[in-house]
């Protein structure tokens, strides 16, 4: 039986609550409370949930939602040295992988969409339909599914049944057992991220070539676009970075438990945080139909907007 201090799975919770878990969780507060707020913002217009680059902005708010509210909650464990059930750590990491890669996938499929819009623009109203969108968002998740199956796939037929019953640390290294694993794991995850990437660096050549051929207002216009693509190519970085982590995490891990919640911690802050706020920076605040909408929808004294212009 166990002690008083144990937890149901085996955990203890005798660590005091440190200041650094607190700030994560005021941050991780703040990141959710604005995403909620520009998905509101999002539904509350009809251009914006039938126009596709809007409808994609708002797969990555989800998404990244998802990832911050459960890689939370996994960081608390994780501090707490709370002990779950193996069979629940496996549901939790397919969630995480496979949102994990739809972010970077949406992003790919909207740099493709500016790409269309400004070097087709006669194409773009075929192309980029509502009906076109929610093909591109069920392609976004079967495609980030693939990694998770292939990981998965390895892992189950190497561990006995007997493992998922077992109680332990929910971490991403937990699902290797063999270094070879690490390598087929990195093999895909590059892979996916090399082909995102030359698809970035093609539309950014591409919107290059027609933005010094435009001009006037269509310079204009072209040259933001750019920018948009560099921001998504930031973004990528970011989370190709994201994705390094748990293989580092997991040779730390080896090493010592506290040195591990250390870097799981900056890796948190550094790689899962921060990009997580690029997002509403790049369509919350630079796009100028979605900031008077936001600006209508916040609850900070913007009330005096009467119309939403789309």
């Amino acid at each position: 039986m166990a002690d008083n201090n144990s937890m149901v799975g085996g955990g203890s919770l005798q660590r005091p609550i440190s200041d650094e878990v607190i700030i994560v969780q005021l941050l991780v507060v703040i990141f959710l409370c604005i995403n909620l707020l520009l998905i509101v913002t999002f539904f509350s217009k009809d251009f914006f949930y039938t126009t596709m680059r809007y409808m994609l902005f708002a797969v990555t708010l989800l998404s990244d939602s998802l990832i911050l509210f459960m890689s939370d909650i996994l960081l608390i464990f994780t501090f707490l040295r709370f002990n779950m059930q193996t069979g629940l750590c496996v549901i939790i990491y397919i969630v995480l992988v496979v949102y994990t890669f739809v972010t970077p996938l949406t992003l790919t499929a909207m740099t493709l969409e500016r790409y269309v819009a400004i070097c087709m623009p006669l194409r773009h109203p075929e192309l980029c339909t509502t009906r076109s969108a929610l093909r591109c968002i069920l392609i976004i998740h079967g495609l980030s599914s693939v990694p998770c199956i292939v990981v998965l796939s390895i892992f189950f037929a190497l561990t006995p049944n007997s493992f998922f019953t077992q109680y332990k640390i929910c971490s991403m290294g937990m699902f290797v057992s063999f270094r070879w694993q690490d390598h087929v794991k990195f093999a895909v995850y590059q892979s996916y991220f090399l082909i995102m990437s030359v698809t970035i660096i093609f539309s950014y050549i591409e919107i290059v070539k027609v933005a010094k051929a435009a001009s006037g207002e269509n310079k204009k216009s072209t040259w933001k676009g750019l920018r948009t693509v560099i921001l998504h190519a930031f973004q990528l970085l970011l989370c190709l970075i994201q994705l390094w982590c748990p293989f580092i995490e997991n040779a730390v891990l080896q090493i010592n438990l506290m040195l591990y919640i250390n870097v799981r911690y900056f890796n948190y802050i550094t790689f899962n945080l921060a990009p997580r706020c690029l997002s509403p920076l790049i369509y919350g605040l630079r796009d100028e139909k979605f900031f008077l909408a936001l600006k209508y929808n916040a609850p900070f004294g913007f009330h005096c907007v009467k119309t939403v212009p789309v």
